[in-house]
């Protein structure tokens, strides 16, 4: 099997295991050290001779970044990639069935979770090895700038070099696609058939991506999982952030090109303090990313779904969904939520800060649909619905309401017995059902229905890949998703479809978000 393939840098050559050709940590841009810093992706450097690519070498700079967790909960989702955190970070990873560039294979992008803070391409439950082979797709993960080093709005005083700094890893995702455009050819792929996907901060950039002029054309479906971003962030908040990051470097931040300078270390170290100096977002439920994109009038127009979906890419199919407790492993860490020993003063007390006036509508209610689960369980409940399912609806609802590319709602809802079966269906435990690389984790026990269901998202998904139609002989015909049926695919250990399920809770948080 041919894995040295040439590209328009040269040469790469990759490994061969399970029928597939992987290709790791090539770059589809240079450095962002130094000079570069905070500035739009360039072209990598050329090289001579052949690029060895068998091996993760970097990803971007995030060090203590990622929220606490419990340590029951640290080899859930299996190894951690252990490869350095460097600037040199845009590269991106390749799963091949084969390297003939006749073949147009359908190609799909992942874009991986981390609340654009943390997270990356190359952690073992997003390998693309048996999603490539055993549906004949070539799978693309890529690495990007994060948190501080990807969104750091400068352009108040940093001129017009540095106009676009705060979408610096925003226009890496749109320089990724141009190298796989220009690219994947020659690895089997097909560059006019692509499908961009990601799970959490992952879905986040998928919505992003979806509201982009720079960005159409260089993809053609695309999937949301638990990542709705209905609302990035304003230039004013974006700006306000700045000028926290700022108040903390104190000297090391007096102009544009002095922070090109100061350690790495440092610029971690001032993130957390700068989003707290910034304060809480004035629309929480939307607005859910300190360092993320940033609505500037030109990289990204206008709000991605709102008060209306994006016309730019209306025409993309899209499937959309969320766990069924996406909130399990994040209230984990309150021992009350964990040991299920929470009250009911203490379930009022969550709810309050999140539904206000509502608060009493949004006990009664969960306690009518849940009468047989205790105050923790049905906190995991409202917390989803309120947090991300919401987004999910209301972006699948406005992206219907274009009546252009058809939208396909899901939920998954298969609960995993590890733990007690404490967290259900979680938030991010779909990613490995989606590549089919549950036995890279620990979350699923070895259940046989898990390895079935991963086995039918995997496929359904490349499905939808190959023919902008998520048809598949393991589920049952998916209608397209519209506001009068809201069809719902629920995956579970019998796959179905079910008209607006939950429907109560919706209608309620509809009417909260509507009024906050």
């Amino acid at each position: 099997m041919n894995n040295v393939v040439e590209t328009a840098s040269g040469k790469v050559t990759g490994t061969v295991a399970e029928d597939v050709v992987a290709f790791k940590t090539i770059p589809y841009a240079g450095s962002t050290a130094g000079a570069y810093r905070f500035l739009p992706p360039r072209p990598p450097s050329p090289w001579a001779g052949i690029r060895d690519c068998s091996g993760f070498t970097g990803k971007a700079p995030q060090n203590g970044l990622r929220p606490p967790t419990r340590p029951e909960l640290e080899n859930f989702s299996g190894a951690a990639d252990p490869s350095p955190e460097t600037e040199d970070c845009l590269t991106l990873n390749i799963w091949t069935p084969g390297c003939d560039p006749t073949a147009k294979r359908p190609v799909m992008v992942w874009f991986h979770g981390g609340a654009f803070a943390y997270g990356n391409a190359n952690s073992p439950r997003t390998h693309g090895t048996r999603l490539a082979a055993r549906n004949d797709v070539v799978v693309v993960t890529v690495n990007q700038r994060l948190n501080i080093f990807g969104h750091l709005d400068l352009s108040a005083f940093g001129g017009e070099r540095f106009r676009l700094s705060g979408n610096a890893g925003t226009l890496d995702m749109v320089a990724s696609l141009q190298w796989v455009r220009d690219n994947i050819s020659g690895f089997g792929g097909d560059p006019g058939n692509v499908t961009i996907f990601g799970e959490s901060g992952g879905g986040a950039k998928v919505s992003t991506l979806l509201s982009m002029p720079r960005a159409k054309g260089l993809f053609h479906r695309a999937i949301i999982q638990s990542g709705a971003a209905v609302r990035l962030r304003t230039r004013d908040r974006a700006l306000a952030l700045t000028e926290c990051v700022r108040q903390h470097l104190g000297s090391a931040a007096a102009t544009a090109e002095a922070l090109q300078a100061v350690p790495v270390a440092d610029l971690l170290a001032a993130v957390e303090p700068a989003i707290k100096a910034l304060g809480p977002s004035p629309s929480p439920l939307f607005d859910r990313y300190p360092f993320g994109p940033v609505v500037d009038g030109d990289v990204l127009p206008a709000q991605p779904f709102d008060p209306v979906a994006s016309d730019i890419s209306a025409d993309i199919p899209l499937i959309i969904g969320d766990m069924k407790h996406e909130t399990a492993n994040f209230l984990a860490v309150l021992d009350p939520v964990w040991d299920r020993t929470l009250t009911e003063t203490g379930l009022r007390q969550r709810i309050d800060p999140i539904a206000g006036q509502h608060t009493g509508r949004v006990l009664d209610l969960y306690g009518q649909l849940y009468p047989d689960l205790n105050p923790a369980e049905r906190l995991i409940a409202a917390t989803t619905d309120s947090n991300f399912r919401i987004r999910s609806l209301v972006l699948a609802q406005r992206r219907a309401t274009l009546n252009r590319g058809k939208v396909w709602m899901y939920s998954f809802d298969w609960e995993t017995p590890v733990l007690g079966g404490r967290l259900k269906a979680p938030h991010a435990m779909d990613v490995p059902f989606a590549f089919n690389t549950l036995d890279l984790t620990n979350a699923t026990g070895g259940s046989p229905d898990a390895q079935r269901l991963a086995d039918t998202m995997s496929s359904v998904w490349a499905a939808f890949a190959r023919s902008g139609r998520p048809d598949h002989a393991a589920i049952p015909p998916w209608p397209a998703y519209d506001s009068q049926t809201r069809a719902t695919l629920l995956l579970d250990k019998t796959c179905r479809i079910e008209n607006d399920p939950r429907g109560e809770a919706r209608r309620l948080w509809q009417d909260i978000t509507a009024t906050t």
